[in-house]
């Protein structure tokens, strides 16, 4: 059984207990808002999840819409590296609740101090989730964080370990975990309606990423974007403002590839109709546009970014023996059979906006329960993606052991499984 979070019960005990105590003498319940007692529909004080926010962004901010809507939840923190995303953030959560409350920071680690905290929105770029996360866990905090998860296998790995020692509510944003068509397809193939599967597509980008350097510029004060902290546990490079505005993408230090882009969605997505969500494929053999990679139980996995039916962004592909299904962003299902749709209108929402995701996390926090993309089955599907961009760069057929979690025969491969972090940054 998972542990309670201590610092959440004594927080919302205690309020219980003064409003308890407080409806005892004199019968004062009539001077306290219906808000504080849950009436009127509103979540009393001792019931709401408070949280704060590190480096939220472009797609941070689309999140963060959400939560602020949820009336179980108060944002009361954001950090981040850039002055400029801290004070939108804080701009954003004010107007909301129609106050100046919301507290800023450029060191996150001030914010994992903060005990009265429940649960962090993570959205920063993809070099921190990881370490992030970890050192979330490790000051007692739940948390949502955007995709990937990882930068390495090796992340991968110690991410989940962490979040299972300290008993903490992690989901990541792999929202499609949550989207009604997606489900529908993973269905089909879960519940044996294509037939015995034989293979999983995953719509990822081109894998391949760039060793350069964009050109020195000046570095601007600390107070507006700091820098050393901006690039956390990654090397040290000159500073550029295209990073900083989100130009950090195909560069290695700072991304893992056009397979991990996207494939945190879609391998995950396909993990999950193989009911593998415990393992990963044993097999990678790279080609000029991906990687196909097999499973123990035979079924192969394609990594592939062309010959799509058109379907939307971030397509899969289910095939059995008895049939197929594919399905994308654009929430439309082909299959074939026809008959496998059963007659059923599938339900499905804008990807864009995972507020059936957010949702499940929010329950779970409070639950204590595994949200649908906890991260165990995360760091297998990001294991999977990362052993896959191995096998693209060293341009050769690998096999790999899930269970020990090693390339068999390949020294190279397996030295590729982790990164050095810089110091002062690692958990």
């Amino acid at each position: 059984m998972q542990r309670k979070n201590i610092n959440n019960i004594s927080r919302r005990s205690f309020i219980k207990s003064v409003l308890i105590t407080t409806a005892g003498v004199g019968g004062l319940f009539n001077f306290v808002k219906p808000d504080v007692l849950g009436r009127d529909g509103a979540v009393p004080p001792s019931e709401k999840i408070i949280m704060g926010g590190l480096g939220i962004g472009p797609r941070g901010m689309s999140d963060l819409q959400i939560f602020l809507h949820e009336p179980d939840v108060r944002f009361i923190a954001v950090a981040d590296a850039q002055a400029s995303r801290r004070n939108a953030v804080k701009s954003m959560v004010d107007n909301h609740y129609g106050d100046n409350k919301c507290e800023v920071y450029s060191d996150f680690r001030k914010l994992l101090e903060r005990k009265d905290i429940d649960a962090l929105l993570i959205a920063t770029g993809d070099r921190w989730h990881a370490l992030a996360s970890i050192l979330a866990a490790k000051a007692g905090k739940d948390m949502y964080c955007e995709k990937p998860c990882s930068m390495t296998i090796a992340e991968s790995i110690e991410l989940r370990d962490t979040i299972r020692r300290y008993a903490r509510v992690y989901q990541a944003g792999t929202q499609r975990r949550s989207v009604g068509n997606f489900v529908f397809a993973v269905e089909l193939a879960r519940k044996g309606k294509l037939g015995k599967l034989v293979a999983v597509h995953a719509n990822t980008l081109h894998p391949a990423t760039s060793h350069d350097w964009l050109p020195e510029e000046p570095l601007p004060p600390k107070e507006e974007v700091d820098w050393d902290e901006w690039l956390g546990p990654n090397p040290w490079r000159p500073f550029n403002k295209r990073y900083v505005q989100g130009g950090w993408r195909g560069y290695f230090d700072f991304h893992g590839g056009g397979i991990l882009e996207w494939g945190s969605h879609t391998v995950d997505l396909c993990q999950w109709a193989n009911n593998a969500d415990d393992t990963a494929p044993i097999e990678y053999e790279p080609n000029p546009d991906g990687v196909v990679a097999k499973y123990a139980n035979g079924v192969k996995l394609v990594m592939r970014s062309k010959g799509w039916l058109g379907l939307g962004t971030c397509s899969v592909r289910f095939e059995g023996e008895n049939g197929w299904v594919e399905t994308g962003d654009g929430g439309e299902v082909k299959l074939e059979p026809e008959s496998l749709r059963g007659g059923r209108k599938i339900l499905t929402e804008s990807v864009g906006r995972p507020m059936s995701h957010i949702r499940n996390f929010l329950d779970c926090v409070k639950s204590r329960g595994q949200p649908a993309a906890n991260a165990d089955v995360s760091c297998q599907s990001h294991i999977a993606c990362h052993a896959a961009y191995i096998a693209w760069q060293l341009n050769r057929k690998l096999l790999f052991d899930p269970v020990k979690v090693e390339f068999i025969g390949d020294e190279e491969a397996n030295r590729m499984k982790s990164r050095a972090y810089r110091e002062p940054y690692r958990a």
